[in-house]
Order: structure tokens, then C-alpha cells, then sequence
């Protein structure tokens, strides 16, 4: 196990361990049977029947993928499950079959040497709104029918908006487009009863119990859950919060359209209208250039509340509906205040659900560590945790070139921050640019609970950037690593910037069902970010075979140190990697450093000051050995 020692983990041996990890996999997301891929069609009505044992790959194949992982030197996973996962059947009614092969997953997952932190992961809510994460009977408890988010604007999914049959790009579809759910009626509501029902919707009840209550309950007992399955492995270190929560209406003014980057702006009265069945015409927002035109929602009229389950924001005195048969905001701060103060996302509504989480995993196993996150967007801006957050908690924020990401483009001559409009020339500033928004984020990890360690929970590019150029490129029977340059640049400069700041990660992603085709990708709404692919995997003997852009992310790096790493750097070009401990004699197991073969072949030249070494090449790893305290240098060449 591993412990907390203000900004650093510490292994059993109190050496102070560095994380380098993947996400495993991104297309646990959907069910593995039936089929869940989000290029399929489907009006998901199997949501109770579906299964999701299989993923992130299934039992007779995992094996071979965690070889692969260790030999690429990662030894943690953030191992991503899905409420609907162990809980689709129905309230209370937990997968069993699923809970035995997730915790079968970790152990597999020890075997080969990793730490597993546990993900209960979300995107948009929920399948039927988007993305994934909570089960579909969360919407019937809330007084939502999700049949109609399609004829009432109030989603943008890809299972309804994609044809399968014509594949590629699709303008019903656009790229990265699936995040605009967020502000969409489906999201805005269920995220704001499932943090704040008490406050803004106290009437909302399911068998005399409040939204919130519910919901919550509910989730954390599928935690619960997979707690109990996995207690007994030493190696499963912890458990993440939520990842990326959404903050609903929490703090917004009612008609307020403010914030967008980019698609439909949607204020909380245009939603609550639209899912009420009103008409609203919408500004549409493009980058860089403000209102670029209007569109027109839910003409149909529909309504997506279940019939007798009236609005509770209404009912509340939020809004009404006017003479005109328009809406009208009659308390245009009612989510700004709770209880006569004004209310805070963080304060009120996360730092309580933390702890919830963590009375909820330590009932089961003192020791485990909390991940936590808050918005994402509200982390880039530098909103960090407030006090009251449970101890041995990580921030665990998720950091992305977002430019690289939403726009799936990459050049290591100029880059232009989509935030900002800032503009990076050269690696040099792009890594800059890098190591200033990830010091943000460490920024926030050091002032949690007076210091604690911050892990990069999610960070990678896309491998379809550049129009998929790499995909043609292979397609037409390339194979030198040049066709991942773009990639291999782009992860190379996000983990010198990772390096230099001495921060664990966990790169998104490793998905087995990944494909070159842009249908596909990770299979969930065209996002393609897997480091391996079976189109890419010719070989059965070579252990790199399948991997994209491995120069980029195959790297040496300081596993765990004898002391306290003071620092550490690679330089791709010449495979010179240096790194300085602060070695303490009185700690008794060695300095393990990772030695990729892949950069060094058998054996590299190795230079380092007062200690034994202790080659381990089965493992990739050198072992050095202090025996007096103060600066231990080391530094690997290639010979």
C-alpha cells in the first residue's frame, strides 16, 4: 500500500514513489454485451439487461495486455468502472458477475506489479444524455423521460445522431462535440438534483426521499460494492471521487448564456424551458469568433418530464411560463443561494460528497486513499479544494492541450491556446506553455489539507490529429515511427513537462477495442486516444507491437527513490535521462529507475555517485543503492 507523506506517495519502505500510469480502458464506457460501441444505433431500451464484464478487455486476453503496459513502464492503472456498470438492473440490484470479473481485473493487475486506483467514471451523466456513467433508472427517478431527449433537444448523443452505415466524419456529429451536453437540459437538471435536490428542489422526492439523498445513495453503494470485491488486494490503493463532475445550474444566474467556448449557448431558463416543451431560439458560438448564428430547439414542443412528475424548479418558484407562452425568470438568482447565502460548487455541494466517498470506501478499508476532482474547467482556472476535504485525499485534476484535443491538431512549430488565444512558438514554448497550465494544478494539490500529492488523473492527444494522417499513412503500408511524430512530439513535451514538475499521471488511454477507423476509435463518441490498437498490432513477438507513438511515452523516469527525488529529465534526441535524489540511507530498499529497452537496448550506460547498482534487465530496471545521505546523482546514456 501506499501512503500519503505531504506532497509525495510513499511506499512501505518509505521510498518516495513516482506514479506513471494509464487509464484502462476507455471503452468501459459502454456495455460489452449487448454491443454498446456508441457508433451503434440504439434507443436503449435493453439498459437493464445490458453487461459490462469484458471490459476493459476480456479475461483469456488481459494477460497480454498488462504484459505490455508493465513493459512500457507504467505501474499504475486507473482502472475505469461505471455506475450503470454495477448497478444497471435497477436500484439496489447489483451485477455480481460484473463485480467478480472487475476485482479478478485488479488482481490480474497486481500480478504484473501495478497499483490500481479505482475510477467511477462519467461523461455527460449517462448513455441516454451523451455520454456514460449513471444507470438509465436515474432518470425515471428524477421525473425524466429519456425517450424524448431527442425530440426535445435536451441531448446530443451519438447513437441517435450518427449513421453507422455511411461512417467517418458527420455533420450531425461534430468532432469532440459530445461536451456541449453539459449545458443541455438532461445534464443541467439531473446534475443539479443529484449535488444540490435539498437546496433547489426540495420537493423532488422518490418514497419520501430526497433526489440528492437518493441519487447518492444509491451511487455510493454501488462503491460500496466494489469495495467489498476488492479489499482484500494490496495493490488496489484507493478510490476516485467521479471523474469530471458537472456542476448543473449550481451558481449560475437563470438567464445568464456566459462561458462558452464553443456549439450552443444554453442559460439554465433556456434549459428548464426547452425540457418543459417551449421553443427557444439559441446562440450558436464558434472559437475565436463570438455569435456566429442562432439555432432553433425542441420545435416540437415536447416535453421530457414524466407525466404527473411536474418540474420541481417550477414548483419552486425558479420560473413560470408567461402570458405570452414564454418564460419568464422569476427569481433570476434562485441557484446562486441556499439557505439565504450565496452558494459555492466546491464548498457546499463537493467537499460533503468527498467525504461521503471516503466514510463510504473506509468503512470497508481504513487505509484507502481519495482521488478527488472537481469541474475540470474550474480546475484549469485554478479553483481548487476548499478546506473540510477528507485526509489522505490526492488531487487527482485532469490536464489536456485542449487545443490538441478539441480541435485533433498538433504542430510542434506554433500552437494557440484555445482559453487563452495565447500563441506558443517552437517545443520550447509549447512545453512551457505545458509546464505553466500543469503548475496550476500542482498549485492546488499543494494547498489541499496543507500539501498533498497531485496525480494527473487523465492527460494524452488524440491519434487521429492531423486529418488522421497517420491512419493513412499506415493504410498505404508505412511503418517507420515517423507516421507518430506529431503524437510522439506532443506526449514527449507533456512528459518532459510532467518531469520537470515531479508529478504522477495517468495518461488517457489503453482501450483493446480500439480501430484506426474514425467511426471507432476508443469506441465511444469518435474520441481516439488509446497508445495501442489492434490494427497496429502485427506482430506476436515483438512486445511494442500495437503501440502508437511509443517514443513518445516509453521513457526512463525514477519508479521509486531511495529518499526524495529532488528532480529528473529525458532528452529524446540523445537518450540522456539524469535525475537527483536526495538519498537517505535509513530508508532500506533501493532506488528502482526504469530503463526502457526500447531506448536503450540492453543496457545503457549508467553514471551514478556513491551507491552499488544492480542491474534487473528482465524487468527493466537498474536498482542503486546509497549508503550515505545527501545528493545522489544519476545519469543513463545510450552506449
Amino acid at each position: 500500500m501506499l501512503r500519503i507523506n505531504g506532497p509525495t506517495f510513499r511506499d512501505e519502505f518509505s521510498r518516495h514513489v513516482l506514479l506513471r500510469g494509464v487509464n484502462f480502458g476507455g471503452d468501459c464506457k459502454v456495455p460489452f454485451t449487448r454491443d454498446g460501441h456508441s457508433y451503434l444505433p440504439t434507443d436503449f431500451s435493453d439498459h437493464r439487461t445490458v453487461s459490462f464484464v469484458g471490459r476493459p478487455a476480456p479475461l483469456d486476453e488481459l494477460d497480454g495486455h498488462l504484459a505490455r503496459l508493465k513493459h512500457w513502464g507504467f505501474n499504475c492503472l486507473r482502472l475505469l468502472t461505471t455506475w450503470e456498470a454495477v448497478e444497471h438492473a435497477g436500484p439496489g440490484e447489483h451485477d455480481e458477475a460484473y463485480l467478480d470479473y472487475y476485482a479478478e481485473v485488479c488482481r490480474r493487475a497486481g500480478d504484473h506489479g501495478m497499483y490500481v486506483f479505482v475510477d467511477f467514471h462519467q461523461d455527460v451523466w449517462s448513455r441516454m444524455s451523451g455520454g456514460d456513467g449513471a444507470p438509465g433508472w436515474t432518470f425515471e427517478a428524477a421525473g425524466l423521460d429519456f425517450t424524448q431527449f431527442k425530440a426535445a433537444n435536451a441531448a446530443h448523443v451519438m447513437q441517435y445522431e450518427y449513421d453507422h452505415r455511411l461512417g467517418g466524419r458527420q455533420a450531425g456529429y461534430p468532432v469532440m462535440s459530445w461536451g456541449g451536453n453539459y449545458r443541455m437540459p438532461a445534464n443541467g437538471i439531473m446534475w443539479t438534483l443529484f449535488f444540490a435536490g435539498e437546496a433547489f428542489a426540495p420537493a423532488c422526492r422518490v418514497g419520501g426521499e430526497n433526489i440528492e439523498t437518493y441519487l447518492q445513495r444509491h451511487y455510493l453503494g454501488s462503491m460500496r460494492a466494489v469495495a467489498e470485491r476488492v479489499s482484500h488486494l494490496d495493490n488496489v490503493i484507493g478510490f476516485d471521487t467521479l471523474n469530471e463532475p458537472g456542476t448543473g445550474y449550481v451558481g449560475k444566474a437563470l438567464e445568464s448564456r456566459e462561458g462558452l467556448l464553443r456549439g450552443t449557448a444554453w442559460s439554465p431558463l433556456d434549459g428548464l424551458a426547452v425540457a418543459s416543451g417551449i421553443t427557444r431560439e439559441l446562440p450558436v458560438i464558434e472559437f475565436g469568433r463570438g455569435q456566429t448564428g442562432t439555432q432553433r430547439v425542441n420545435e416540437a414542443g415536447v416535453s421530457i418530464w414524466l407525466p404527473g412528475r411536474p418540474d420541481p424548479f417550477r414548483a419552486g418558484g425558479a420560473w413560470d411560463i408567461g402570458a405570452d407562452g414564454e418564460p419568464v425568470a422569476l427569481r433570476p438568482d434562485y441557484f446562486q443561494k441556499a439557505d439565504g447565502r450565496a452558494c459555492e460548487m466546491e464548498r457546499d455541494y463537493m467537499v460533503p460528497f468527498f467525504n461521503r466517498v471516503a466514510d463510504t470506501i473506509r468503512s470497508v478499508r481504513h487505509d484507502w486513499l481519495v482521488f478527488a476532482e472537481v469541474d475540470p474547467f474550474g480546475a484549469l482556472r485554478g479553483h481548487g479544494f476548499p478546506e473540510g476535504c477528507p485526509e489522505r485525499t490526492v488531487n487527482a485534476s485532469h490536464w489536456y492541450d485542449l487545443t490538441a484535443l478539441v480541435t485533433k491538431s498538433f504542430s510542434p512549430e506554433r500552437m494557440v491556446d484555445v482559453l487563452s488565444g495565447k500563441v506558443r512558438e517552437g517545443r520550447e514554448g509549447i512545453e512551457q506553455g505545458y509546464v505553466e497550465g500543469l503548475s496550476r494544478l500542482k498549485a492546488i494539490g499543494d494547498d489541499l489539507n496543507g500539501g498533498a500529492p497531485t496525480l494527473i488523473g487523465e492527460c494524452g492527444v488524440p491519434f487521429d490529429m492531423n486529418e488522421a494522417d497517420a491512419y493513412r499513412r499506415w493504410a498505404e503500408g508505412e511503418r517507420s515511427p515517423d507516421i507518430w511524430a506529431a503524437q510522439a512530439t506532443a506526449l514527449e513535451l507533456m512528459y518532459n513537462a510532467l518531469d520537470r514538475l515531479l508529478l504522477s499521471s495517468t495518461q488517457w488511454n489503453y482501450t483493446a477495442s480500439n480501430r484506426n477507423d474514425p467511426m471507432i476509435g476508443d469506441g465511444w463518441n469518435q474520441e481516439d486516444l488509446s497508445i495501442w490498437s489492434a490494427d497496429q498490432a502485427t506482430s506476436k513477438d515483438d512486445p511494442n507491437s500495437g503501440g502508437r507513438a511509443v517514443e513518445g511515452f516509453c521513457r526512463p523516469y525514477v519508479r521509486a527513490a531511495q529518499g526524495t527525488l529532488v528532480s529528473q529529465s529525458f532528452d529524446r534526441a540523445s537518450g540522456t535521462f539524469e535525475a537527483v535524489i536526495d538519498a537517505d540511507p535509513a530508508v532500506s530498499a533501493s532506488t528502482e529507475v526504469y530503463v526502457p529497452s526500447a531506448v536503450y537496448g540492453e543496457r545503457p550506460n549508467l553514471e551514478a555517485e556513491r551507491s552499488s547498482v544492480q542491474w534487473q534487465p528482465d524487468r527493466q530496471l537498474a536498482l542503486l543503492h546509497a549508503t550515505e545521505p545527501g545528493p545522489l546523482r544519476i545519469r543513463l546514456r545510450r552506449k
